[in-house]
């Protein structure tokens, strides 16, 4: 018997579900930039945590999360085109409470007119089922060091 669930040999509907919310909270920006989708995605709380591709735009918390939200790409010259999801990995634990998942993630955007593109970004990320919704906890954007130009 496995010790998990995941989205390639052994099916949960939980991950139908797990999936979804992965997807609303890089795709909310393409939805019209719908905040209520971004939002609904992740713990409203200070253990909200993750990696950028950079060193200083580390994230800690809801609050300095929405601040860059608002700052970044809630800007009139920021515009979402389209995201793209490859060899999206999912997996869910025995207990049903706790999800993890990979990909690499294209995320096609324009800044002040010019392409502003993550190409073949490595996305890792761990989910916890809070009274009974999905929420994203923890995040890490990375892109593979031979590849960066």
């Amino acid at each position: 018997m496995p010790y998990t669930y995941n989205n390639i040999d052994n099916p949960h509907p939980e991950i139908k579900i797990i999936d979804q919310v992965i997807r609303d909270s890089i795709g909310w920006a393409v939805n019209n930039k719908n905040l209520d989708q971004l939002y609904s995605s992740m713990i409203d709380n200070d253990e909200l945590f993750f990696f950028q591709t950079d060193s200083k735009s580390t994230v800690r918390g809801i609050e300095q999360f929405k601040k860059m939200t608002g700052d970044f790409f809630m800007r009139d010259d920021f515009k979402a085109i389209k995201y793209e999801l490859h060899e999206l990995r999912i997996n869910l634990s025995a207990t049903l409470q706790t999800a993890w998942f990979a990909c690499l993630l294209d995320d096609f955007n324009t800044f002040k007119g010019k392409p502003a593109n993550w190409e073949k970004v490595r996305w890792t990320g761990v989910l916890e089922k809070i009274d009974g919704t999905w929420k994203i906890f923890q995040m890490h954007f990375s892109k593979a060091e031979d590849m960066v130009k």
